[in-house]
């Protein structure tokens, strides 16, 4: 059992920077990978970038490479999403998820947190 908590959502200008961060507690040897994937109402959850535990290896999403840099600390247990140059199209619903390989479906995350949500105003 794997449990996540995100925190760091807020409203943010355009063109601002938000920091989310993911704390990940429990049964956190049985995953080797945290992704972050973003939900808005109507819309599909889709992938915004992971990491893996062991060596940092990272990848995203087209739509937030050059702006969003996903890091970790394994000491800590958090992975954390830094996001700049925001646009109101990031505004969503941000969820951390771990899994056993870093993956761009949702299906492949076994745990997931609550969400924090993202609001970007032009």
């Amino acid at each position: 059992q794997v449990q996540l908590v995100e925190s760091g959502g807020g409203l943010v200008q355009a063109a601002g920077s938000l920091r989310l961060s993911c704390a990940a507690s429990g049964r956190t040897f049985s995953t080797d990978a945290v992704g972050w994937f973003r939900q808005a109402p109507g819309k599909e959850r889709t992938f915004v970038a992971g990491i893996t535990k062991s060596i940092g290896i990272t990848t995203y999403a087209d739509s937030v490479k050059g702006r969003f840099t996903i890091s970790r600390d394994n000491l800590l247990n958090m992975v954390y999403l830094q996001m700049n140059s925001l646009k109101p199209e990031d505004t969503a619903l941000y969820y951390c998820a771990a899994g056993t390989v870093v993956s761009r479906t949702t299906g492949d995350y076994a745990y997931w947190g609550q969400g924090t949500q993202v609001t970007v105003s032009s």
